[in-house]
């Protein structure tokens, strides 16, 4: 009988001294050590980490990805591994999805919406958002002649608003003193207004209201473009650190989501929704929530989307239920 023949060695094994699937194990210990350690990846060269951090809640999906073809590949290896950026997307992303809850007493909802200056449907857009319901609304990107749509349409069932600019704020309850507020970075020399400040005289108390338009980022060859919108979010910033009212509420497009760290300025002083993903734009397949309502003296009890007008980003409604009001002169 001849001597028979070794098997050859099968292509896909792993190199002497490595355990099978140690590359799928690998990339779910790099995945896991992002999501944990993402404020400690460098924003230079061209954004690196607003980039990351604007499409973080992605790598939960490329950790399923990664857990099928471990599974796929029965390496028990790369599924101890995997447990790594699983735990890490649960932390971060897993409270958003838990369901929100009931209506309480002292509740306002906010609708926040970029409407697009080239909605070529503003009635229709703006039926559809007095249809939701909310105490307030906010706008951006106004121009004539739709602003006097939106006006005409709004009026009936919101008979209070303020527009400075391309923002507005509509509102079922009175509205005191409002001004405009200046967020425009410093290199923009033609007219430039995206922000205002209200205030709401709700049947809980006074709540100031900013509604925003934060500069456009873009993305090209040499990374995030996002300085201009950096720079407005930190002249906000020194604004609301400035607020001396206990209820404070901002909606606006923030051209970034929470996790980014150029919105800093902001979410150090202002509460994220605490239920809710509420991916916002683009309109026709989401892919981050750019459009925000955050607040202090109150939680942001849930966020979620609306269905879309004629706009390129979806309207968000959220939930707010403001603290007890502080006493009087207190």
């Amino acid at each position: 009988m001849p001597a028979s023949e070794p098997a050859p060695k099968s292509e896909s094994a792993p190199p002497p001294g490595l355990p099978r699937g140690w590359v799928l194990g690998g990339l779910g210990l790099v995945t896991g050590g992002v999501l944990a350690l993402h404020r400690f990846v460098p924003n230079t060269p061209g954004r690196l980490g607003s980039l990351l951090e604007t499409f973080l809640f992605w790598l939960g999906p490329f950790t399923v990805l990664l857990l099928l073809c471990a599974a796929a590949r029965r390496s028990r290896t790369a599924l101890i591994a995997l447990l790594v950026p699983v735990v890490a997307w649960t932390a971060s992303f897993g409270p958003l999805l838990l369901p929100g809850d009931p209506p309480g007493a002292r509740e306002l909802t906010v609708l926040q919406h970029n409407v697009a200056d080239d909605n070529a449907d503003p009635a229709g857009t703006a039926r559809a958002l007095a249809d939701g319901g909310a105490d307030l609304i906010a706008l951006q990107e106004l121009v004539d002649p739709a602003l006097t749509v939106y006006r005409r349409e709004l009026a009936p069932r919101y008979p209070y608003h303020s527009v400075h600019g391309t923002v507005g704020l509509w509102s079922r309850h009175p509205l005191g003193p409002t001004r405009a507020l200046d967020i425009k970075p410093p290199d923009i020399a033609e007219p430039w207004q995206r922000g205002l400040r209200a205030e709401v005289r709700t049947p809980y108390g006074e709540v100031a209201a900013y509604v925003v338009h934060l500069p456009s980022v873009r993305l090209g060859a040499t990374g995030l473009a996002s300085a201009r919108r950096d720079e407005s979010a930190a002249l906000l910033g020194r604004i609301l650190a400035t607020e001396r009212s206990a209820r404070v509420i901002l909606a606006g497009d923030l051209n970034g989501t929470v996790d980014d760290r150029g919105l800093a300025p902001l979410t150090s002083r202002l509460d994220a929704p605490e239920r809710g993903l509420a991916l916002s734009y683009p309109a026709a397949l989401p892919v981050a929530r750019i459009d925000q309502v955050l607040a202090r003296g109150g939680t942001v009890a849930r966020i979620r989307p609306l269905p879309a007008t004629g706009s390129d980003h979806l309207p968000v409604l959220a939930r707010i239920a403001l603290d007890m009001a502080p006493p009087s002169g207190g």
